[in-house]
């Protein structure tokens, strides 16, 4: 395989020129790797994007406005490997960028948890997240259709859930 840049060499005459794909496996000897990746190292403070996280805390609705969405923020630097999620509708209302969205219309996650609060469970977001590992639901709506996904639900107002587990994840990370 191999790439070039645009413009280093001239276009070649059109014409009939067939090339061939020729197949071969390598395999490289551990010992003349010369400069191994040791640790992958992100830049402080940069947030780690919702399909690479293990951890995902999503808002949908029930956030009712961007900035209760500081509210996940704080969770998630209390938990390592986790990034902030969110329902379209959450997006659509302009309370957080689309790069976090997950769903049908968003991106796809599958993190060893995943975290809804205030996500109703529309079969679009369902798309993206239900192949998460554990899924934790908070809905103040019991009939919501996320608890049908949910490996364990809280029916509650979230605005009282994410305080107390704030408070407990510091005490466990203190």
């Amino acid at each position: 395989m191999a790439t070039l840049r645009p413009n280093v060499f001239p276009l070649g005459e059109p014409g009939e020129k067939k090339g061939e794909v020729i197949r071969k496996d390598v395999v490289i000897p551990e010992d003349q790797i010369k400069a191994p990746a040791l640790e992958i190292l992100r830049e402080k403070g940069a947030e780690l994007d919702v399909t690479e996280a293990e951890i995902v805390v999503s808002g949908g609705r029930g956030m009712k406005g961007s900035d209760n969405f500081d509210l996940l923020r704080d969770l998630v630097s209390l938990l390592p490997h986790s990034a902030v999620g969110a329902s379209r509708s959450a997006v659509d209302a302009g309370w957080i960028d689309h790069q976090h969205q997950v769903g049908q219309t968003g991106k796809t996650v599958s993190p060893d948890l995943y975290i809804a609060f205030g996500i109703s469970g529309a079969i679009q977001h369902l798309a993206g997240m239900s192949s998460s590992k554990f899924i934790v639901a908070v809905n103040k709506d019991s009939e919501a259709s996320i608890f049908k996904v949910a490996d364990f639900g809280i029916v509650g107002d979230l605005f009282q859930v994410i305080p107390y587990l704030k408070e407990e994840l510091k005490k466990i990370t203190s």
